[in-house]
């Protein structure tokens, strides 16, 4: 079978899944479920055809001619593309059968699996596409299953407003980004990638940096950057296997995913600015992440931080490798995007893990989602302890898990490159081994706090197995031989430390993890039934509570800037445009009618007056004003 018949194959299964439970099945759980999670199946099966039998390809058509301006879409399957693919196709899977579980009774079930498959499709398509047109389209409609499935429960008026912020915020970061789009095509003449990257390689000069950061800019909104971090952790208010799904593995992952894809275009300066947004987004994440409450908005900045390490890992790797004397394009194809895509790999298994775990704890609680009600779990719920706990060590780095491996990559690039940054980062490993550790101590030690802890029971084998499954991922995705063939070579591609240096950065790493995991256990407490940072140290607990306040930032600018602003222009547009303009130039145009009209009323009264009128302009051009 062809390759471009596979992936249009592919593209149209989990699209026909999401057709077929809209216009006939919108009332039918089983029917629904079953499609759905068969056509995540079928899509592992093709994903796997694809990468392993196909290989690399590309195939074009033209689908849009106006003159000169032509627009072209395909399927791209570069070594990135395949490794993206296979993420969403073995993660995705997975999540579709854990929903059976979690969402079962749920009245909604159909809408539910609908938009999951329609997700799936957009994520799919914007993973092949070959051009950055037919990227931004399925770019977008990952947006919108985004804002369906996170405004799920649309009786909440929480839901409904998490899903217009969401929606509102990645508008920015996405008006940014097509500015980038436009600006690529009259720069390159092309919006096709392989085509931009031919061009840029034939004349390094055509990279510039606003085309970098305006392409940057969508990345920062769906990747949840700083400043346009504020929408993904109240995106949590859909169900569990969403967050796990799109809102850790898949979709905040594009903007990673995009920035790989487009390392033509980047500069030396856009690189800079990319690995300093996504430091200070991985700091800032972490220690918003310390004074949460909610079990799955301390995972949501959790995956906030991890984005901004995958972020840093692009720009420092990228500037590494050009400093070290190769040109741009081949330095982020080899440093940074390996570095980022190496991390991205790993977290989607240990994050979709701990999102799975927090839902069968959820699940297990009667959705009881604040972790200082919860406690005792670890007897009660042996299978998912066991599981979240990997998931947990995974992440914070434990040695020899999968991601001890990708972060002291990143941790290593840091090194080589900016000591400032080696430092932020370090710091924010800390802060993650003390956040998680103070969330596993709370939720699985001591004694249950309330009814709900108290009846929790394991939950059934649809919802452990994928737990299981994503449980061995996370141990071995670290390992470089889990990427077979072309995916070896690709990881192989990050910069490996020597001697000293390798030493130097697992010994930080590891402290960093004993004294965030030591201190949390000494202040927090295993089984805690309160915040002791919110009882000992209020001020500081209040100011991260309130996530620095860049929410209130947005609310004033929003009431005070913005409205004020569209008052105005409002104003503006009702007086001389609508007024002046619109209404005055048909007025006077009216006004001309109606005299010119007069002139041939037949009435004598007229006639005499226009005489007048006419004597006196003919006495003021002779004798003047």
């Amino acid at each position: 079978m062809q390759p471009e018949v596979i992936a249009f194959l592919l593209l149209l299964t989990p699209l026909t899944a999401a057709a077929l439970i809209a216009l006939f099945f919108r009332r039918s759980e089983k029917i629904a479920s079953v499609l759905s999670v068969g056509a995540a199946g079928l899509i592992g099966v093709l994903a796997y055809l694809l990468v392993f039998q196909a290989g690399p390809f590309e195939k074009t058509f033209e689908w849009l001619t106006l003159g000169s301006f032509s627009v072209s879409m395909g399927f791209s399957m570069t070594p990135i593309a395949q490794l993206m693919l296979l993420v969403v196709a073995f993660v995705g899977f997975f999540i579709h059968v854990f929903s059976l579980g979690y969402m079962k009774g749920d009245p909604h079930v159909a809408r539910f699996f609908g938009a999951m498959s329609l997700f799936m499709f957009s994520m799919i398509g914007l993973t092949m596409a070959s051009d950055l047109i037919m990227l931004f389209i399925f770019w977008e409609m990952v947006g919108l299953c985004s804002y369906l499935l996170i405004s799920f429960y649309h009786s909440r008026p929480s839901a409904v407003a998490a899903g217009n912020k969401a929606f509102i915020v990645n508008r920015i970061g996405d008006f940014g980004f097509i500015l980038g789009i436009v600006w690529a095509y009259w720069s390159f003449g092309t919006t096709n990638l392989s085509e931009i990257q031919v061009a840029i390689a034939a004349d390094p000069s055509l990279a510039i940096t606003p085309i970098a950061l305006l392409l940057f800019c969508g990345a920062v909104g769906k990747s949840g950057q700083m400043p346009l971090h504020v929408w993904l952790p109240d995106a949590m208010e859909g169900p569990t296997p969403v967050s796990a799904l799109i809102h850790a593995a898949t979709m905040v992952a594009a903007g990673i995913y995009l920035l790989c894809r487009v390392s033509a275009v980047m500069t030396i300066d856009a690189l800079t600015v990319i690995m300093w947004v996504g430091t200070l987004t991985a700091v800032y994440a972490g220690l918003c992440a310390i004074a949460q409450r909610d079990i799955k908005k301390i995972l949501a900045y959790s995956t906030v931080s991890q984005l901004g390490y995958m972020v840093a890992a692009y720009g420092l790797g990228s500037l590494l490798a050009i400093e070290n004397g190769a040109d741009a394009l081949v330095g982020a194809m080899t440093g940074g995007v390996a570095a980022a895509m190496f991390h991205l790999t790993t977290h989607a298994f240990f994050k979709a893990l701990l999102f799975l775990g927090s839902g069968s704890i959820i699940h297990s609680c009667h959705h009881e989602q604040n972790i200082f009600n919860m406690g005792g779990l670890a007897a009660k719920m042996p299978i998912t302890f066991l599981t979240f706990t990997t998931g947990y060590l995974a992440l914070i780095g434990f040695p020899l898990l999968a991601g001890f491996f990708s972060k002291d990559a990143i941790l290593y690039l840091a090194l080589e490159h900016n000591k400032l940054v080696f430092v932020l980062l370090v710091f924010g490993a800390l802060l993650t081994a003390l956040y998680m550790t103070r969330l596993w101590c709370v939720v699985f030690w001591g004694k249950p706090k309330t009814g709900k802890a108290e009846g929790a029971n394991e939950s059934g084998p649809v919802m452990i197995v994928p737990l299981i499954v994503l449980a061995v991922g996370s141990i071995v995705a670290g390992y470089t031989s889990f990427y077979p063939g072309v995916f070896y070579d690709f990881v192989h591609a990050i910069p490996h430390p020597e001697g000293g240096e390798y030493w130097l950065i697992v010994i930080l790493s590891v402290l960093a993890v004993i004294v965030g995991f030591a201190f949390s256990v000494a202040f927090y407490k295993p089984g805690a039934h309160q915040d002791n940072l919110q009882r000992k140290l209020p001020a500081i607990y209040s100011l991260l509570a309130k996530r620095l306040w860049f929410d209130q930032l947005y609310n004033w600018y929003v009431a005070k800037v913005q409205q004020r602003l569209a008052q105005l222009l409002s104003f503006f547009e009702q007086l001389i445009i609508s007024g002046l303009m619109v209404r005055g130039v048909g007025g006077l145009a009216s006004l001309l009618g109606w005299s010119g009209r007069s002139l041939h009323a037949g009435s004598i009264h007229g006639y005499v007056y226009w005489f007048f009128a006419g004597v006196l302009v003919l006495w003021l051009i002779t004798f003047g004003f």
